[in-house]
């Protein structure tokens, strides 16, 4: 089995950098650092369709993007009017040429909430879904893992619970054999290059991680202090890679 390498990113250079090294997705997201990660802007995700486009005479694939949509950091149990922003950005995703939405929603007892899940999935028209670390909180991941098969789910990002991913390894084998070839199970949270090959051991369809460096960058009291921010690290991405085919 080929084992696929996603790249999360948060702008078009980042993009690039999982594209020179071969990578197949990413996942397109913003303020990956400070809160998890979030719903990119329509100009984001417009400019970032433009460089695939650019890239696309190239030699090798590019790769695949799949957009995060999530309207805040914090909990995954969403009001009625945060539902709806899902849904209209998820359509804004299903026209634009992206290749797939990464969601979650979870009831307040901690389940997977199903007829969320079903809205968001019906707003995708058919992309792929994939259903991110909500999971890592459920109590019972394995009986989660089938109500999202159920559901259509394409694939589940999971640390199989742990802070990292590498920290994971044996709940993950467990998922990919309770999956069963239903839903692919992707390993990330905290993944290092020098991760990937017990991920890949583990039976994982995918390995996912931000490859990011902190830059500094003190925007004063109105602009987050020196809170700075992350970029794409080249030197991590093809390392992630060489690691993966390695």
């Amino acid at each position: 089995m080929t084992v696929a390498l996603e790249i999360a990113v948060q702008d078009p250079v980042g993009y690039r950098i999982a594209a020179e090294s071969a990578a197949d997705r990413v996942e397109l997201c913003a303020g990956l650092a400070a809160t998890g990660g979030l719903t990119p802007s329509a100009g984001m995700l417009g400019t970032v369709l433009g460089e695939r486009g650019f890239l696309r005479g190239a030699a090798r694939p590019a790769p695949e993007i799949h957009v995060l949509i999530r309207t805040r950091p914090g909990d995954f149990t969403y009001a009625e009017h945060e539902a709806e922003v899902l849904i209209r950005d998820i359509r804004l995703v299903s026209t634009s040429g992206a290749d797939g939405v990464v969601v979650g929603g979870l009831t307040a007892d901690g389940q997977i909430d199903l007829p969320l899940l079903s809205r968001l999935t019906e707003a995708a028209d058919g992309l792929p879904v994939t259903f991110h670390r909500a999971i890592d909180t459920v109590a019972d991941p394995l009986t989660a893992l089938d109500l999202l098969a159920e559901a259509g789910v394409t694939r589940v990002l999971t640390s199989g619970g742990a802070a990292r991913a590498a920290d994971g390894i044996d709940r993950l084998a467990a998922l990919v054999a309770h999956a069963a070839g239903r839903v692919q199970i992707m390993a990330g949270g905290g993944v290092r290059p020098g991760d990937v090959p017990a991920l890949v051991g583990a039976g994982v369809h995918a390995v996912h991680l931000s490859a990011s460096r902190s830059v500094q960058a003190d925007g004063g009291p109105g602009g987050g202090g020196d809170a700075g921010y992350t970029v794409t690290d080249p030197a991590l991405v093809q390392a992630a890679a060489a690691a993966l085919r390695g």
